[in-house]
């Protein structure tokens, strides 16, 4: 054993470290029940991934799910704005008591807080990662069906601390037409197949324009290779979503919980078909 590399998917011995393997799991808030968590991840920024996380909470909330949003992605928060909340998070002897929205959705984020929620997070990768995990520890989310946590684009500390620190039964990653998709979907796949990740599956974004006219769909990005990237990697493509100038206003006027986006339904029945609650 002294020629030891710590590397137990090359060793067959059956030894003490391996029977215990190391878990980096961090406990939740312990007067609260987190069912299913859910990773909205994206190889690159500005593809409405935090769009994504805020609207898959309010289908599913409308269904008659308790649901939930971590937003973990510390520097460029964006989910407040999408409900229209701007007030500090308070506490209880529960913890971190995270915002309830108009239908019931709860919530947390770094700018709840900020004494100014416009103030730039400037803090190191480990200062974020710990946060994450006190996002999950230390807020009361009392008894949640799905949560849904928005993760900032890439593969660097967020995402890795989520994947080892919270119990997250699979990812859905979203995407663009453009053609640099493949190479950037790849990167986030291949790390949540390095950490065991489930991927539930791809959700297209901005993938095209409706004629009001006609309704002829306009790819305005060209030709999508989406479904080519899903074949590539054997996922299921859940989703492509237009782009709707009525989303932005919704989203930029706190008012997300009243938009209509039907294209979004298929992604909640895959959802509720893959991650059923145990009766």
């Amino acid at each position: 054993m002294s020629e030891c590399t710590h590397d137990c998917s090359t060793c067959g011995e059956e030894c003490a470290s391996r029977q215990n393997p190391q878990s980096f799991q961090v406990p939740v808030n312990e007067a609260s029940v987190v069912k299913k968590v859910i990773g909205v991840v994206s190889g690159k920024g500005g593809v409405g991934k935090s769009f994504v996380t805020s609207y898959l909470s309010v289908l599913m909330q409308k269904k008659g799910f308790q649901t939930a949003i971590l937003d973990a992605d510390l520097t460029g928060p964006s989910i407040p704005q999408a409900f229209c909340i701007h007030d500090q998070a308070l506490g209880s002897e529960m913890g971190i008591l995270p915002a309830i929205t108009h239908s019931g959705i709860k919530v947390i984020s770094i700018n709840m807080m900020l004494q100014n929620e416009d103030a730039p997070v400037i803090w190191r990768g480990p200062v974020i990662a710990g946060t994450v995990k006190q996002f999950w520890s230390e807020v009361f989310w009392d008894e949640v069906d799905y949560m849904f946590v928005d993760m900032p684009p890439g593969t660097g500390d967020v995402p890795l601390t989520v994947f080892q620190s919270l119990p997250v039964d699979g990812i859905i990653v979203v995407t663009s037409p453009q053609e640099l998709v493949s190479m950037v979907v790849s990167k986030a796949v291949n790390m949540a197949k390095m950490m065991n990740i489930p991927i539930l599956g791809l959700i297209e974004n901005y993938s095209y324009v409706k004629c009001p006219h006609c309704d002829e769909k306009i790819q305005v990005f060209g030709e999508s290779h989406c479904e080519e990237v899903a074949d590539k990697f054997g996922l299921k493509l859940l989703a492509s979503l237009p782009m709707d100038p009525k989303i932005a206003a919704r989203v930029d006027a706190g008012e997300i919980e009243l938009l209509e986006v039907p294209e979004m339904e298929p992604v909640c029945e895959e959802l509720l078909k893959v991650l059923p609650l145990e009766e």
